[in-house]
């Protein structure tokens, strides 16, 4: 240091001091410099849990039911796995069939993800838990709604935000399970969700396990900034004006959370039609409730909602994205999603 300071006599700027003339100083200080910096390095990655077991040489095969879920796996593994989706971008899983091909993508799996609630038809659990795969389901232990709460009498207002009555009414609608399987339209839900699929992608592979936990961790973060953003964007809002329609009742979890009413002419699943009678009752709904916008769906036939808008005079604010992401933008990872609906109901409720 001494020989450092008296060469800034002579050169005022001392980062102008040309190297060649004070080698020694110059690389017994760098070499000091670089074993300080390494000593240090190793003792944050030691406080914040980044030295981590090194990628396997074959990541970790997952199997997710759909392409949601497969996101979430995704963002939690990293590059420690590999994941398909059976029901893939712009696909209902409502609607999925079961075929020899992903029969042997479930069978080769050392992981298989289910949402549950539901959602998976009878014949796909029954294939996973034959195969010798391990599987999980992201829902376990979360609340669910249950599926009877939206098979609801259309001249009452269906408000998610309160308690209301059923009386057995019948809509037309399927019942698919007991339960609404759609719990991913709620951030706060989602942190249980994918510490779901954290402690299965590290109980498949437990050599990973710290490198799952710091990837869950910063996942987590950013479920939280997404439900501060959704307070924010409908908090704006007044609430007699959070009134929309969709194609098919999957959006209750988030009409829950932040006191929206969704009318839907189909259930929790898209696969029987809704009956006339249940599309009248719906048009007479919009009518008294002065419901203005209306949305299509990506995983959907959208001539019903298009009809109804035409006889509502309701403007048909955008195509939300329900049951699956996008192939590309603008909802290609579930974080995209969940801002671009939030943005797009909210813009259609002003």
């Amino acid at each position: 240091m001494r020989q450092t300071f008296q060469a800034a006599a002579f050169f005022p700027r001392a980062h102008s001091v040309p190297r060649f003339l004070f080698p020694n100083v110059y690389l017994k200080k760098e070499i000091t410099m670089s074993r300080h910096t390494f000593k240090l390095g190793l003792v944050a990655a030691l406080f914040s849990g980044c030295l981590y077991a090194a990628p396997p040489a074959e990541p970790l095969q997952v199997v997710s039911s759909f392409s949601i879920l497969g996101d979430v796996a995704k963002q939690i593994g990293g590059e420690r796995v590999s994941v398909s989706s059976l029901v893939g971008p712009d696909q209902d899983a409502h609607a999925y069939q079961l075929n020899s091909g992903d029969a042997k993508k479930i069978a080769t799996a050392k992981l298989v993800l289910l949402n549950g609630l539901g959602l998976e038809k009878a014949d796909v659990v029954r294939v996973v838990k034959q195969s010798k795969a391990q599987y999980a389901e992201a829902t376990a232990g979360i609340k669910p709604l249950p599926a009877e709460e939206h098979e609801h009498e259309h001249e009452h207002e269906h408000g998610h935000d309160h308690e209301h009555e059923h009386e057995g009414h019948d809509h037309g609608h399927h019942h698919h399970g007991q339960f609404d399987p759609h719990v991913w339209h709620d951030p706060v839900l989602m942190q249980k969700y994918a510490a779901n699929v954290a402690q299965a992608l590290m109980k498949a592979d437990p050599a990973g396990k710290a490198y799952y936990q710091q990837r869950f961790k910063a996942y987590s973060q950013e479920l939280v900034k997404l439900d501060a953003y959704a307070r924010r964007e409908f908090g704006a809002i007044p609430k007699a004006k959070r009134k929309v329609l969709t194609g098919h009742d999957s959006f209750s979890y988030l009409g829950k959370r932040y006191g929206i009413t969704f009318l839907a002419p189909q259930g929790v699943s898209t696969e029987a039609e809704p009956s006339a009678k249940t599309v009248a009752a719906i048009i007479r709904q919009i009518r008294q409730q002065g419901v203005k916008a209306v949305f299509a769906e990506n995983i959907k036939d959208n001539r019903m909602i298009e009809r109804i808008a035409r006889e509502t005079q309701a403007k048909v604010g955008g195509k939300l994205y329900s049951d699956a992401l996008s192939k590309g933008a603008p909802a290609a990872t579930y974080t995209e999603l969940f801002r671009y609906n939030v943005r797009t109901l909210s813009g259609a409720m002003k």
